[in-house]
């Protein structure tokens, strides 16, 4: 005869074992469920006809539990009256319950959940296996449950979910990311689809090209000038304004050079005004349904803040496209372990993921001079030297107007 304690160690474990399972289904990527299941292989025919019909899967994962908790129940008590002679009925179930609580739901839920994915497959075969021996128990309870839903609550029964949400893409493509060695092992695939995902929550103010940067002409001026410009930066496009930046009417494109323009009104091209707030995925629908490839960001008091080209909004999805003529701005150096030269305009939480600097982020600034700007409530002066947070910011380069390029002295983590 098997003895009490086996019966009831071993009844805890498939609690703990239906209880988990049940909450790795619950709490796993259906979209890392669903890739699983196409894979090649045995264990993936198994998972398939396992998570086929979720309800019959929750549904046996119940059943199971329940009468593992009563086998359980059962002996436990006899256990405690018996062998440790506790009658007392209240007693009996504060530590029986206790012991259920800790051993068979709290923890291996827990650890399920963390690790719900891989512990699903790995043990898709004995869930598998107990699925088809209650398959008649659980589909009677399905088919209660969808009996009471459509005769008292007039609703219809369960049905299966065909879809994925954004939130479960997004971890999918998270974990991917995650698990290569470095950068240049991320599939392009995945990286266009975690911007895809991120592009809705992105504003004007974060890709624009600042003012300090947009590259302008007077409308008055001559065309001789205007091609200079053009051959100067080469730019493509270059912003026409009327008086002052604040009143821009439109631009040039370099193409319209090769007609001979006698002045630059003739080849002005009309732009569109969107506030520094507005969602860039709003702006392109705004740009290609009005037929035009630029945007001035105008900030809260109507001025100037910057200007968005069809280009900018595309890089954001695809990364960065570069021809012949781009010239690389963001310079960026490490010195030394603690010692780095950059370009203001760099993002700082570019600059945190890639040098993992730990600088501070936040809404009121994006870029680096943007950082020290907000700490100074000023534009520092060349070769002035700034701590912030402990660390030493010295400015290399800057103007009136803006901070060009600086030199970070970090102190190191473990002081």
């Amino acid at each position: 005869m098997v003895p009490i304690s086996i019966i009831i160690v071993f009844s805890l474990i498939l609690s703990a074992f239906f209880s988990g399972m049940e909450i790795a289904y619950v709490s796993a990527n259906k979209l890392q469920v669903e890739l699983d299941k196409n894979q090649e292989g045995f264990q993936a025919k198994i998972l398939q006809k396992l998570t086929d019909k979720s309800a019959q899967y929750i549904a046996t994962m119940l059943v199971g539990n329940n009468i593992a908790l009563v086998v359980y129940g059962y002996f436990s008590g006899e256990l405690l009256m018996n062998y440790y002679h506790i009658d007392n009925l209240l007693l009996q179930t504060i530590i029986t319950t206790l012991i259920i609580l800790i051993t068979a739901e709290f923890l291996p839920k827990t650890f399920f959940q963390v690790y719900a994915n891989k512990l699903l497959r790995f043990f898709a075969l004995p869930a598998y296996l107990f699925y088809v021996i209650f398959t008649p128990v659980s589909r009677f309870v399905i088919w209660i449950s969808d009996f009471m839903l459509k005769t008292f609550f007039k609703t219809a029964g369960d049905t299966e979910q065909i879809a994925f949400s954004k939130v479960e893409l997004g971890n999918y493509i998270i974990e991917q990311m995650e698990s290569a060695a470095d950068e240049e092992e991320i599939d392009a695939e995945i990286q266009i689809f975690q911007n895809a995902l991120e592009f809705s929550d992105v504003r004007a103010r974060e890709i624009m090209v600042p003012r300090t940067a947009i590259v302008a002409v007077e409308i008055h001026e001559d065309v001789e000038t205007l091609k200079q410009l053009f051959i100067k930066t080469g730019r493509t496009k270059i912003i026409i304004y009327k008086n002052n930046i604040d009143e821009i009417i439109g631009y040039v494109h370099s193409f319209d050079m090769f007609k001979k323009p006698k002045s630059i009104r003739t080849m002005l091209m009309p732009v569109e005004f969107v506030p520094e707030s507005m969602m860039i995925n709003d702006i392109l629908n705004l740009l290609t349904k009005k037929k035009r490839s630029v945007a001035i960001v105008l900030d809260e008091y109507g001025g100037t803040a910057g200007l968005i080209t069809i280009e900018d909004i595309i890089e954001e999805l695809f990364g960065e496209i570069e021809d012949e003529h781009d010239v690389q701005e963001h310079y960026e150096m490490q010195i030394d372990t603690n010692t780095y030269h950059f370009s203001a305009r760099l993002e700082v939480d570019y600059l945190n993921e890639k040098y993992n600097l730990d600088l501070q982020e936040d809404d009121s600034y994006e870029t680096l001079g943007g950082y020290i700007v907000n700490h100074t409530e000023e534009i520092p002066n060349q070769g002035e030297e700034i701590a912030i947070d402990d660390n030493k910011f010295t400015i290399l380069e800057a103007s009136d107007s803006k901070i060009d390029t600086v030199a970070i002295k970090m102190v190191p983590k473990d002081e």
